[in-house]
């Protein structure tokens, strides 16, 4: 199915918007079975709703989360929270968050400190895992024909 840029007119505001071929092919995909009534300023007002004022607003700010004011579950003062707080469960402020939260984790050491620290391996083990490692592909496929006797 081939498809050509159409020019379609906004119920809003009455001008024509162009309605891509990239476009009706993403509407074909969705199963839209509609085409635009707006252009896209108009849908972006419209999606933003009748009190928005623009430029502003958590989207702007790059906030998408609602605070909620509550008592903090350990010291009782009054603080507020990024999410909506469900019954039953506690609420930290921050500083009782930040006293009940587990130690920070170790940072990666370097592989000379990791080797100097590790525990010493028997030699028959490392000998072991190098002769595995130093096999041939002939040798594990004759390996895998032969019933492991155990």
């Amino acid at each position: 199915m081939e498809f050509v840029d159409r020019l379609l007119t906004c119920v809003d505001c009455g001008g024509e918007f162009i309605f891509t071929a990239g476009e009706q092919l993403f509407f074909l995909d969705k199963n839209f079975k509609n085409d635009p009534k707006r252009c896209k300023p108009c849908k972006s007002r419209r999606a933003a709703g009748p009190n928005a004022v623009p430029g502003s607003g958590p989207a702007a700010a790059g906030i998408s989360r609602t605070e909620t004011r509550t008592l903090c579950s350990e010291c009782g003062i009054e603080t507020t929270v990024p999410f909506k707080p469900t019954q039953g469960r506690p609420v930290l402020c921050r500083q009782c968050f930040k006293n009940k939260r587990p130690a920070e984790p170790v940072t990666a050491t370097a592989p000379a400190e990791l080797v100097a620290t590790a525990p010493a391996v028997p030699a028959v083990v490392e000998q072991a895992v190098v002769e595995q490692a130093v096999q041939s592909p002939a040798d594990l496929g004759a390996a895998a024909a032969q019933p492991s006797q155990a």
